[in-house]
C-alpha cells in the first residue's frame, strides 16, 4: 500500500541541504483499508487462485491431500490479513485521564507479532516495542498490542510498519513524543535467498521529544534491553 509523506509534527530541520524529516499521512492507513463497495474477487475466485498455484509449482490439485487446499488457504488468509478490515482510529480513541500528574513515558515492549513482507509475501515476526509521553490522558495498554495486530495483519516492510505504529500514536494520542523500536526475523532471508536463519532486522522511530532528546533515546533503549525477571 502506498502512503503520502508528509513533515513531521514539530520536526527540527536536518543540516543537510535539501533533506527534511517525514512522516506517513495518518489518512492514508488510519481506516480499514477496504472498503464496502471495493471491488474483490470471490471465494470461489481465490480458491481458483490457489489451484492454479498448486499446478503452477507441479503439483495435482485433484489428488486427495489436496483436494481441501484452496479452501483452508483462503481460510487462513482471512486470519492472516485481517487488519485490512480494522480500524487503527477506532483502537486508539478511549483514553483515560485518571494519571495523577504522570509527566514520564510509559512503555509496552516485548508485543510478539507476525507479519507478511510485501515483495515475497513470505511471514517476518519478532518484536515491537513502544512507548509514549502523554499529555494528560493514556490509552489502554491492550490497545497498543492491538494497534501492532492490525498493522501487522497487512502485507507490510518492516520499515512501513514501525513508520505506521508512530504515525498513529502520534496522530491520536497527540503525545509529547513517541518511541518505537522493531525487531524481527525474516523468512524470505532466512528460509529462501541468501538464507542466513537467525538473522534480526531492527528499525526504530522517534518524535517529538523522543526525536529531540538523545537521552531520552538512550533511556528507551536501555529499558527494552533491560533484562526480565
Amino acid at each position: 500500500m502506498e502512503a503520502m509523506i508528509k513533515p513531521l509534527r514539530g520536526a527540527k530541520p536536518d543540516s543537510k541541504p535539501g533533506f527534511q524529516p517525514s512522516e506517513l499521512d495518518p489518512a492514508e492507513f488510519m481506516a480499514p483499508a477496504v472498503h464496502a463497495d471495493q471491488p474483490r474477487p470471490s471465494r470461489t475466485e481465490a480458491e481458483q487462485a490457489v489451484q492454479t498455484l498448486l499446478a503452477y509449482i507441479g503439483e495435482n490439485p485433484r489428488r486427495e491431500g489436496l483436494l481441501d487446499t484452496p479452501r483452508r488457504v483462503v481460510e487462513a488468509y482471512d486470519e492472516l490479513f485481517q487488519g485490512y478490515y480494522q480500524n487503527p482510529s477506532e483502537v486508539l480513541n478511549r483514553t483515560f485521564g485518571e494519571t495523577a500528574g504522570y509527566d514520564d513515558f510509559v512503555l509496552i515492549r516485548d508485543m510478539n507479532f507476525t507479519s507478511h513482507c510485501e515483495h515475497h509475501m513470505m511471514p517476518f515476526y519478532g518484536k515491537a516495542h513502544i512507548a509514549y509521553t502523554p499529555v494528560e490522558r493514556v490509552v489502554g495498554l491492550s490497545k497498543l498490542a492491538r494497534l501492532v495486530d492490525i498493522f501487522g495483519h497487512r502485507l507490510q516492510t518492516q520499515e512501513h510498519l514501525t513508520a505506521q505504529l508512530a504515525a498513529a500514536v502520534d496522530e491520536v494520542l497527540k503525545p509529547r513524543g513517541v518511541a518505537i523500536m522493531v525487531e524481527a526475523e525474516h523468512t524470505c532471508m532466512s528460509a529462501r535467498g541468501i538464507r542466513k536463519e537467525g538473522s534480526r532486522t531492527f528499525t526504530t522511530r522517534y518524535t517529538g521529544s523522543f526525536r529531540d532528546n538523545p537521552i531520552e533515546q538512550a533511556r528507551f533503549m536501555s529499558m527494552i534491553t533491560m533484562p526480565t525477571r
